[in-house]
């Protein structure tokens, strides 16, 4: 089973932390996420740009209707994500668990939701 794991941060809190403080808690990362790759779980890892690139597609009267972020009404944004791939819920957590947003950055807001992945299907194209 893969796993949808959301990194999610408080850009206020991340905002009112020193620059001292941010670039301790930033240099603590990569050691977790080497530590994340070393279990072989990790599938795909990826950090998020700028909220204010952002764009929401919805279905609106027929059409896709584009909204350009940020997104105001979110106190929290999710910052990056992760797949990983586990054989049950336990061993999912065993391995999401080691990501920065789960072991630092408590001052940040940083956290992690996770989601079973019911469909998935890797498609491989040109840009």
């Amino acid at each position: 089973m893969k796993y949808l794991c959301l990194a999610y941060y408080d850009p206020a809190e991340f905002a009112a932390m020193s620059p001292a403080d941010m670039k301790a808690l930033v240099s603590q990362c990569p050691p977790k996420d080497a530590q994340l790759k070393a279990t072989g779980r990790l599938r795909l890892s990826a950090s998020l740009g700028e909220p204010a690139t952002a764009i929401r597609l919805q279905p609106r009267s027929g059409k896709t209707q584009r909204i350009d972020g940020p997104f105001t009404e979110a106190k929290e944004l999710v910052g990056g994500f992760f797949i990983i791939e586990a054989a049950n819920p336990d061993e999912a957590v065993k391995a999401a668990s080691l990501h920065p947003a789960a072991t630092l950055g408590e001052g940040a807001g940083w956290r992690i939701d996770m989601h079973p992945i019911g469909f998935f299907e890797q498609y491989e194209g040109k840009a």
